[in-house]
């Protein structure tokens, strides 16, 4: 089993995890130890544990407003779907009707003809 490694707030960790991820969780990591970092600088020592909660819960907050950003986007992409399969029928009905008109035209002219060549 792999395992990385990683620091979070000046305390180094190690954790098993599957091979080859490793560099995906010491990513995440730094992403919290960078998060813990920039509220460290806003506000100052306030206890390690209070500003790995703080972090923890910005983070989460970050994800949630990513979620719904995303269930957004499906709404408008099924929306966008819908619309796109409406106009094909839609395009499908006229491409007939104008079918049946050409038909139809062909017809008379050839009668037309007809009547011309029998004149």
């Amino acid at each position: 089993m792999a395992q990385a490694v990683f620091t979070i707030a000046g305390r180094t960790y190690r954790m098993a995890c599957d091979e080859g991820e490793e560099a995906h969780i010491e990513g995440l990591a730094q992403m919290v130890d960078s998060k813990i970092g920039d509220l460290r600088s806003s506000f100052g020592e306030i206890g390690d544990q209070r500003l790995v909660v703080m972090a923890a819960l910005t983070i989460a907050d970050e994800l949630s407003a990513a979620q719904k950003a995303l269930a957004a986007q499906k709404t408008l992409a099924a929306e966008a779907a819908a619309e796109a399969e409406d106009l094909r029928r839609r395009q499908d009905e006229w491409s007939e009707k104008l079918a049946v008109e050409i038909e139809d035209l062909a017809e008379k002219i050839e009668a037309a003809a007809r009547t011309v060549g029998q004149g």
